[in-house]
């Protein structure tokens, strides 16, 4: 209690506590509320499970339920398995070329969403380049091969690698060397090794990811809508769907409270998982690892050739879309590029025409007013908690965490649920079809991601440093602005350069909220690669898909090879 009332003793931290309390009872809990009315209350202010008997008894809906946990553990594990292999081909075994192989690997860093899948679907779909060479050697061949499951899970399970790339490489760096060289002294092979020493370092990792993957496919949208075809829909899809009909809005408020529910049970679970699992430790002066030879020739070049099939599908998509960008959509038709081709008509439509650049400025507009507004708010916001720990802090931190909890979908969903109608919590406003509903959702989805981070920067702030400013007088606010802030700089600009590169190609919020006039790009993408002919169109989200992976290589720069540079740089203090 006493905390409390020091921190709200401050002005400062006065108002941020009721913004803040503002925005979670607004944003956060009534969204959310109005979805769960409209499931369960009737018109008459009655209980009814009316919506659930609908929904039992749509085939479609049904259809839906069962394919998203078909593809999510599908994912799970396929996922999982090239993952891992990639990380230890590059990360753990001594594989010729690894540097290069994980630079291919890393693409699915600097384009994803419904830029990957429009990029896939380039190459290997009907109209593909991939399927138009198999059709000359067969002509027999079904033009329509990729779609489907099959496709979904193909691109999904590139895609979402990246995590493994990140996460589970820092995760093998971190395996004591000494335990591998007496594993081995003992006489274990390669697959012992990697089976009792490596694996339980890193299960709480791979844990964490399977997370990720798992909700990951259960909540996609992109990838099913447009290669999954009439045959294979899922859940997010179909909410898309019923929620643009009036009528049918309670099946996909119902549909979204499943796939929140899900989400919730399956973190509880495997949490209860990961706790009880018995892993190795690692010595008290770890030595860095070193790569290992793998010592049966077979399995060598087996591994070699796997690593370098898997290097060539990573690669391919960008490399043809960075070739295509410079080049017509009549050339790309027919397959037949020459020198001929090759024109920067579509760099100059995309950057000097106001329906080329706009919807790229649409995007950059977004993502730089959110990842602007997340940064300050967390910044104040995460200060405060972690500094003051009380009854209140401790409900508003996890009230924050309700977006990450939730699919993006729902809370999409009740946005446009709650607020199609003057609110008193916004001052009797109707945000549904404005431009700023799009940013609100944007707001949202970052504040757990960065409040969590933020909050770790601030804690590793030494209470001595505050304590040494203030006895030489300075104030709080003076000793927030100019100690403890340059220390977690480095942090909050990281994420602002995140949050502002994984905003600029969305799809998944922005096909629920997007004023029509203001269209973001990853809708513009959607729409250009919809049909089954490359038109000049199509040609277009080339150059909006490479400048995005300028972009984003810019950024993983600035976020992950500055901070490599300054940690192999030796300090000279």
């Amino acid at each position: 209690m006493r905390s409390a009332q020091r921190m709200l003793r401050h002005p400062l931290f006065l108002v941020i506590t009721v913004v803040l309390l503002w925005f979670i009872a607004a944003f956060l809990v009534l969204p959310n509320v109005t979805v769960l009315r409209s499931v369960f209350v009737a018109p008459d202010g009655s209980l009814t499970l009316r919506s659930i008997d609908r929904l039992l008894g749509s085939e479609r809906a049904m259809n839906s339920l069962r394919n998203s946990f078909l593809l999510a553990v599908i994912l799970s594990v396929t996922v999982n398995a090239v993952g891992i292999f990639i990380v230890l081909v590059t990360r753990f075994y001594d594989i010729k070329g690894a540097s290069v192989l994980w630079l291919g690997y890393a693409t699915t860093l600097i384009y994803g969403g419904i830029v990957l899948v429009s990029g896939y679907k380039t190459v290997y779909g009907s109209n593909g380049i991939i399927t138009n060479a198999l059709l000359a050697a067969f002509p027999d061949f079904d033009p329509n091969w990729f779609s489907g499951m099959f496709a979904v899970v193909f691109v999904m399970t590139f895609a979402a690698t990246g995590n493994h790339l990140l996460f589970l490489s820092a995760a093998i760096a971190r395996v004591d060397f000494q335990t591998v060289e007496a594993a081995r002294m003992m006489g274990a092979s390669n697959w012992s090794v990697l089976r009792k020493v490596v694996l339980p370092v890193i299960k709480p990792m791979i844990y964490a990811i399977t997370i990720l993957t798992f909700l990951g496919g259960l909540g996609a949208l992109a990838a099913p809508q447009v290669l999954g075809g009439s045959g294979f829909q899922t859940i997010t899809p179909m909410i898309l769907s019923f929620a643009n009909s009036p009528t049918s809005r309670d099946l996909s408020a119902t549909l979204a409270i499943i796939l929140g529910i899900s989400s919730v049970v399956l973190l509880v679970v495997l949490n209860r998982m990961e706790k009880g699992g018995v892993y190795f430790s690692v010595s008290k002066v770890p030595t860095s690892l070193q790569k290992q030879r793998i010592s049966n020739p077979v399995a060598n070049v087996a591994v070699h050739i796997v690593a370098y099939a898997l290097f060539t599908l990573y690669v391919l998509p960008p490399a043809l879309i960075v070739l295509f960008s410079f080049t017509d959509a009549r050339s790309i038709n027919s397959g037949t590029i020459t020198l001929d081709s090759f024109t920067l008509q579509n760099y100059v439509t995309v950057l000097t025409t106001e329906s080329g650049y706009k919807p790229f400025l649409v995007s950059v507009a977004y993502s730089a007013v959110t990842a602007a507004v997340v940064i300050v708010l967390m910044l104040f916001t995460a200060r405060m908690i972690q500094r003051y720990r009380n009854a209140l802090t401790i409900a508003m931190e996890y009230l924050l965490h309700i977006p990450w909890i939730l699919p993006s979908t729902m809370v999409a969903l009740g946005l446009v649920m709650t607020f199609d109608r003057p609110q008193a919590a916004v001052f009797g406003w109707v945000l549904t079809g404005t431009v700023g509903i799009l940013a609100l959702a944007y707001v949202i989805g970052k504040i757990p991601f960065t409040f969590r981070l933020l909050k770790a920067a601030f804690s590793g702030v030494p209470d001595n440093i505050e304590d040494a400013a203030a006895i030489l007088g300075a104030s709080p606010m003076y000793t927030f602005r100019r100690v403890v802030f340059p220390l977690v700089l480095p942090t909050a600009a990281a994420l602002t350069a995140l949050n502002f590169n994984s905003l600029l190609d969305d799809y998944d919020t922005a096909v629920f909220l997007a004023h029509p006039l203001f269209q973001p790009l990853g809708l513009v993408i959607k729409s250009a690669t919809s049909g089954e002919t490359i038109n000049d169109s199509t040609a277009l989200t080339f150059v909006y898909t490479v400048l995005l992976m300028v972009i984003s290589a810019f950024t993983m720069w600035l976020v992950y090879g500055r901070s490599g540079k300054r940690r192999a740089t030796p300090s000279h203090s």
